[in-house]
């Protein structure tokens, strides 16, 4: 059934289409109008996206990964068993659900090993202080329940696995933490997940969002915990920009970080980012400045503005997922260079890849 088969209200979708996709009440408000059944209702929503996602397609952003039929049928581990994804569930009544309570991790399982795998629980463990979380287990109890998800579907390469640990299950909704009457929920997704290779030579596009990051007086933004929301915020916006995703500015109006990635650029042979007081310390970043250093690569952590980030020679972004990916542009601004990634990005990018079979060299069981 095509979308403008559907009766009387053509025009209207048509020029919604012909917009910047509207919101999800300008959808709706034309769905009644067509639709007389509930039933009906929600398939002409579904629809009316689906048409809008066709001329609006979806952004390439650094966490697009190569379509895997295996992860429909993978098993997630939850508090010590492992179960099919399809009858993966917690309780409504978990406080990661009701208040985003909560720390995590996302981690690459290459050749058998998590890579900088006690780097990643340094920062589990201090999110977990932070917010007076007991986990529960043991660093070598969490790495064994690590291992043990990816040893149950099989993965030994090309695999991402996500930790979460909420503080359990309340017996009301409820912010208070002395309302919860289970031990924390300790959940691992794995999946096999590989970057999609198209977003490093295409780079990702950023828009500077409204929305900053903020100082650790309110929510250290170092802390790697289960509230995303300022930054889902960011990330919309950017995606309604037409961008990918999104650069964010420290209270101070200097360049932070982007909604999900750490930023850098590099101008004149020196690579610049934050002073990192305003973003999370991606275990990536650190190792980007660990091997600027160990290459004499000049690199400063420093308040920098958008004129230094527009005027660079080039710009990347580091994540876990993605490792090291170019930036095309910034608020529709291009760089200079002829092709992506850059000099640097690419001489960098083969550094951190150097990084990580020097890691599993050492730590392959």
């Amino acid at each position: 059934m095509g979308l403008w088969r559907i009766g009387g209200r053509g025009d209207e979708c048509r020029s919604l289409l012909a917009g910047d996709r509207g919101d999800l009440g300008q959808w709706k408000r034309i769905a009644c109008k067509q639709a007389p059944t509930r039933r009906a209702f929600a398939s002409l929503v579904d629809i009316l996206k689906r048409d809008a996602l066709s001329l609006h397609p979806m952004a390439r952003g650094t966490h697009d990964s190569v379509a895997d039929d295996r992860n429909d049928s993978i098993l997630i581990y939850i508090n010590g068993e492992m179960v099919p994804r399809d009858e993966a569930k917690i309780s409504v009544f978990d406080s990661g659900y009701l208040v985003g309570d909560g720390v995590w991790e996302g981690l690459r399982l290459h050749h058998g090993v998590f890579v900088f795998l006690e780097d990643h629980l340094d920062r589990l463990f201090e999110g977990a202080r932070m917010i007076f979380l007991d986990i529960g287990e043991t660093r070598e109890e969490l790495k064994q329940a690590l291992y043990e998800a990816v040893e149950a579907n099989g993965m030994t390469d090309g695999a991402h696995a996500r930790l979460m640990v909420t503080r359990g299950n309340k017996k009301t909704p409820s912010q208070d933490p002395r309302l919860t009457i289970t031990p924390p929920n300790i959940v691992i997704i794995p999946e096999y997940k590989t970057a999609n290779p198209e977003t490093k030579k295409t780079g990702v596009r950023l828009f500077t969002s409204a929305i900053r990051r903020g100082s650790p007086d309110c929510l250290d933004p170092r802390l790697n915990c289960h509230s995303k929301l300022h930054e889902v915020i960011a990330l919309t916006q950017a995606f309604h920009a037409g961008a990918d995703e999104a650069l964010m500015l420290d209270i101070h109006g200097f360049v932070s970080t982007c909604n999900a990635t750490n930023f850098f650029i590099v101008r004149k042979g020196e690579v610049w980012t934050s002073t990192g007081n305003y973003c999370m310390n991606g275990i990536t970043r650190a190792k980007v400045i660990e091997v600027c250093e160990k290459n004499e690569i000049p690199v400063r952590q420093k308040n920098f503005s958008l004129l230094d980030a527009y005027s660079a020679d080039e710009a990347f972004v580091t994540g876990t997922f993605g490792g090291l990916t170019p930036v095309s542009e910034i608020d529709h601004r291009t760089f200079p260079g002829e092709s992506l990634p850059g000099a640097m990005t690419s001489q960098l990018s083969g550094f951190y890849d150097l990084e990580i079979r020097n890691y599993i060299a050492c730590n392959r069981k």
